[in-house]
């Protein structure tokens, strides 16, 4: 998992100013822990997260530390985003020789255990070398592998596009030794959080997780009696 530590003015800044720069992080955090609760309930599963960032000064920080206790954390290496997702799979591949991988990052806590053992089942058995799950938004929100060091044939492939998602998927079928076109599949599409609107979405898709919670908390309410913040809803797992 590729994570950042939910430091108020660090993350989900184009929340704001629907929320404030300490509201976008919190929900950032409830984002963080929901998806973390999900990896860490895959049977079988060690979750590592790469993470960028301190924690102790996340928002709920006391939460983020214990929940992060109960995972292995390594730090993000590289300066591309391309280079840190290469870098972590390098880091699993070497902690855990032999193993897939299920990599995501924090944007879709909308995610179960179900979901992710499933995508991780594919790769760890089930006969493929790869999946991808596309985003709505064009890009991707997860990345299995069998051998995780293949993510390495993605490094140089475009991000934060409304085609890098299908680019990343071209990619991983363009006949690289240890990835058979045929046995790249896809994985549910899903819709990540970026938007105040995506949150909104995405709250109403899990209405009981902390993330639901945080955003009724700080962008589902109002401000002040004459100022609603109501918004309109638009139309690393390895075993």
């Amino acid at each position: 998992m590729l994570a950042k530590a939910p430091v108020a003015g660090r993350v989900k800044t184009r929340l704001t100013p629907a929320a404030t720069p300490e509201g976008a992080a919190g929900i950032a955090a409830a984002a963080l822990l929901d998806t973390l609760e999900a990896a860490t309930a895959v049977p079988g599963a060690r979750v590592v997260v790469a993470l960028e960032g301190d924690p102790r000064l996340a928002e709920r920080a006391d939460e983020v530390v214990d929940a992060l206790a109960g995972t292995v954390v390594v730090p993000q290496r590289g300066h591309t985003l391309g280079a840190r997702i290469t870098a972590a799979h390098e880091d699993v591949a070497a902690a855990y020789p032999g193993a897939a991988t299920v990599q995501l990052g924090m944007d879709t806590p909308q995610v179960d255990a179900g979901l992710l053992g499933d995508a991780l089942d594919l790769v760890d058995g089930g006969g493929a070398d790869a999946a991808l799950g596309l985003a709505l938004d064009g890009g991707w929100w997860a990345l299995a592998l069998a051998d995780p060091r293949r993510a390495a044939v993605i490094a140089a492939v475009p991000t934060s596009r409304d085609d890098t998602g299908p680019r990343t998927l071209a990619t991983l079928r363009a006949g690289h030794a240890g990835l058979d076109p045929a046995r790249v599949l896809e994985l549910p599409t899903l819709s990540d959080v970026d938007t105040p609107g995506d949150a909104v979405t995405v709250a109403d898709l899990v209405p009981s997780g902390r993330f639901a919670r945080a955003v009724a908390d700080q962008l589902l309410t109002p401000r002040s009696s004459s100022a609603p913040r109501r918004l309109p809803v638009p139309g690393g797992l390895p075993r």
